[in-house]
């Protein structure tokens, strides 16, 4: 398996290339991000020192329309993750058919370390450095990993300072005052839900006999949790950073988010109390999760999860890609050589920039607003 994300997205797209009729030119052009600046973003902490954060912005391909991708605060963000993550939002953007290429960027920070006021000046320090190569006609960040509206609303407000007037059209996921739209911050989840209900209906599984194990409770793995409890299905397992839960009969999903929103994890389940029951659970790893013996397994935490090193131990029916690139393609020929259903990332986790799509062509009334 090749040790860079990007190399291995490489062999992902010449497997897919068999199948199709592709001019070498564009192939070059595929396997080549157009730009992939990489930039410093100087931040004053609260304690009067001086942090220097490393950020990135990948445009991968505009030959569709103005790049589009998320913005990833996480510690292990680099540039071979960023332009991977880019190279995959090209392809889930022409499987939606939507107007844009490819983009994504990041910041290599542990947001959780940072106090709110830090998070503010690091925010509006990315769009400082990276200001003049977006735009609503050229690229357009969005959120990801550990970046909410709250940030976007931010880095929003930093462009048109920057730009001298109001761009609403510059991000997407913004909160709804500053021109956001209702639907967006559950809009992968949404999207992931109806393709798990659509590919299970076709299979004829009916939900109150499927059990599901979710690896990430965020924002696209806790939500999704949520509407796949409520429509029946059997959550045996779930898990954050921190570690996860098991219990066969089932997890009770509203009160582990509840919990979760409290407390930021998952390991002490059930809340106490009136709210919900104490239940018998046990704890276990994210690396125990993947392993489970349940009929639907939907990594929704980071890339590089299944490997050729653990791929032979999934045991799950049908594998839901929730996460950009959590199956390696090493790992995904042994799931095919075993018979495990792997319904792609592009198409499941695809809901997000559907709906930002929605946002952006919301930009003809920003546009006579402004004049």
């Amino acid at each position: 398996m090749p040790e860079s994300l990007f190399a291995d997205a490489m062999e992902r797209l010449d497997a897919a290339l068999q199948y199709v009729r592709v001019s070498q030119d564009a192939i070059d052009r595929l396997k080549s991000p157009k730009a992939s600046p990489i930039v410093s973003i100087p931040v004053r902490m609260d304690d009067g020192s001086l942090k220097i954060f490393p950020g990135y912005r990948v445009r991968h391909d505009d030959t569709r329309g103005p790049t589009k991708g998320g913005v990833r605060y996480h510690p292990g963000v680099c540039l071979d993750e960023v332009q991977s993550l880019a190279f995959w939002m090209t392809f889930k953007c022409a499987a939606l058919n939507l107007p844009f290429g490819g983009a994504k960027g990041g910041i290599t920070v542990d947001p959780k370390t940072l106090s709110r006021m830090e998070l503010e000046r690091l925010s509006r320090g990315y769009i400082d450095a990276i200001a003049d190569f977006i735009g609503p006609d050229i690229d357009i960040p969005a959120p990801d990993v550990y970046t909410n509206p709250t940030i976007m609303g931010w880095m929003m407000d930093r462009y048109s300072i920057i730009k001298r007037k109001l761009v609403p059209a510059v991000v997407t996921g913004k909160p709804t005052p500053l021109g956001g739209i209702v639907g967006r911050q559950t809009a992968t989840a949404t999207g992931a839900f109806w393709v798990v209900q659509t590919v299970l209906n076709k299979l004829e599984r009916l939900p109150y006999e499927t059990t599901v194990a979710i690896q990430g409770f965020g924002n696209a793995g806790g939500i999704l949790a949520e509407l796949l409890f409520k429509a029946g299905y059997r959550l045996v397992a779930v898990s954050d950073s921190q570690g996860g839960i098991y219990r066969k009969e089932g997890l009770d999903i509203p009160s582990i988010r509840q919990y979760k929103d409290q407390n930021k994890g998952v390991d002490a389940a059930y809340c106490q109390g009136s709210v919900c029951n104490i239940l018998d659970r046990e704890t276990i790893s994210n690396e125990e999760l993947l392993t489970l013996d349940v009929d639907v397994l939907i990594p929704a935490a980071l890339e590089k999860q299944i490997t050729a090193e653990n791929a032979e131990a999934v045991k799950a029916e049908i594998v839901f890609e929730v996460a950009n690139g959590p199956i390696t393609s090493s790992a995904d020929a042994i799931l095919d050589r075993n018979g495990i259903i792997v319904v792609p990332d592009i198409l499941t986790n695809a809901g997000g920039v559907t709906v930002s799509y929605f946002e952006q062509n919301r930009r003809a009334s920003y546009d006579s607003t402004v004049r």
